[in-house]
């Protein structure tokens, strides 16, 4: 059985490239490296995005929405220790789903699940909750580039 992993930003940014602003978790709990990985983000006012989208009735946009999710998806694989820190490249989200408006004060629980990992191609899907309610969910493909270019066949030089 494998070890839970827990992490706080530090930790978050050992295992992978995101930095401030684009840094859209807060910690990773109780994750299960190969497995599934459990992130929290907590949305105050003083967000970025916030007086911007929209100053009467600030949300969060779509797109840091699905950021998140594929953020957590990332620690699914990235907490193999063999994968730590590595690049890893967006290939595919699908069915996205906002369900439910986040606004300031709100928590955004997210559980990812990596369904498989092969030759550096990850596939997986997310659920992102507030107060127990499903909030967001999305599917996503992702690739780590270095794996990927280690599978290359051998040219022959002439």
């Amino acid at each position: 059985m494998s070890e839970l992993i827990n992490l706080d930003i530090p930790g978050i940014k050992a295992h992978q490239q995101n930095r401030h602003p684009l840094l859209f978790i807060d910690k990773i709990v109780d994750t299960k490296p190969g497995k599934e990985a459990n992130s929290v983000k907590c949305f105050s006012y003083n967000e970025w995005f916030f007086p911007a989208h929209f100053e009467d009735e600030p949300s969060v946009p779509g797109f840091i929405l699905v950021e998140s999710m594929a953020q957590t998806f990332l620690m699914t694989f990235l907490t193999i220790e063999e994968h730590k820190g590595k690049v890893a490249v967006g290939r595919e989200i699908n069915n996205v789903k906002l369900k439910k408006m986040i606004i300031p004060g709100d928590t955004l629980k997210i559980k990812a699940l990596l369904h498989s990992f092969r030759r550096g191609i990850a596939k997986g899907s997310v659920e992102g909750f507030v107060d127990g309610t499903l909030a967001c969910q999305a599917e996503f493909i992702v690739c780590l580039p270095d794996v990927l270019s280690g599978l290359k066949p051998k040219t022959k030089l002439s």
